[in-house]
């Protein structure tokens, strides 16, 4: 996959206006896309999810169409998943392993989040093992991330992208949070990159982020917040000043 094709994803270049009438229950799709994606680490089909839903595909297609204009998910080429928070199908410098699954994680912030959303439901999801590499001299990390604590370490997590932003090209935005080895380093990738310097935080902060962001996702009625509105939830962990709307 190409840069130009990766950031085609999550702008609409691959995603066609909803042709067909939506008849299938949209809600069931969403649960659906979740909760295959977390049981297996791999996003449904369209065809696998029109035989699940006793649906035709032309329905299952409009539907996604939908759940990705309200953003519970990322579309790729021809109606392909792409991304449903926190998981990935595509690497954006993470891998989250459990005692048996394995999914790609769509961002420092999702990696972390994944014990939190899964801990309940899938048996050994309570535990995971986050890896990456910095992205300035690609040094190897990896932390076992719970939900009772967040993991010790120098390390530092950088966001890139203003959370009013975040949606304008989602897997890019997901692509740039990365965890960097320390703050000099995140400085040597920022004067390489030419890129201006987001928000910056501790694990402390990055593993109080991910801990309730995505609660009841897995759930039917689930309603989802928007990173640009939630500024009770940003407060609350923590965070502040005009990246987060504050």
């Amino acid at each position: 996959m190409t840069p130009v094709d990766r950031d085609r994803l999550a702008t609409g270049g691959f995603q066609a206006t909803l042709r067909h009438a939506v008849t299938v229950d949209v809600e069931q799709l969403r649960v659906q896309v979740y909760r295959t994606f977390a049981e297996t680490g791999q996003p449904p089909s369209v065809e696998e999810l029109a035989e699940v839903l006793g649906a035709e595909t032309t329905e299952v297609r409009g539907g996604l169409r939908q759940l990705a204009q309200s953003r519970h998910l990322s579309l790729g080429a021809d109606d392909a998943i792409v991304m449903a928070h926190p998981s990935s199908a595509v690497p954006l410098g993470f891998s989250v392993m459990s005692s048996d699954t394995l999914w790609w994680g769509g961002c420092a912030w999702d990696s972390f989040a994944l014990p939190h959303l899964l801990g309940d439901q899938m048996r050994g999801a309570a535990q995971v093992l986050v890896a990456t590499t910095c992205p300035a001299c690609n040094r190897p990390h990896a932390w076992n991330v719970d939900r009772s604590g967040p993991p010790e370490g120098e390390q530092v997590a950088h966001f890139l992208i203003p959370a009013a932003h975040m949606w304008d090209n989602v897997v890019h935005t997901c692509g740039h949070q990365r965890l960097f080895c320390s703050a000099s380093c995140l400085e040597a990738w920022l004067a390489r990159t030419g890129n201006v310097r987001g928000y910056v935080l501790d694990l402390g902060a990055l593993w109080r982020l991910a801990a309730h962001w995505y609660d009841d996702r897995l759930e039917y009625g689930y309603t989802r917040r928007e990173p640009a509105d939630a500024t009770d939830y940003m407060r609350a962990v923590g965070l502040s000043g005009s990246f987060w709307g504050l």
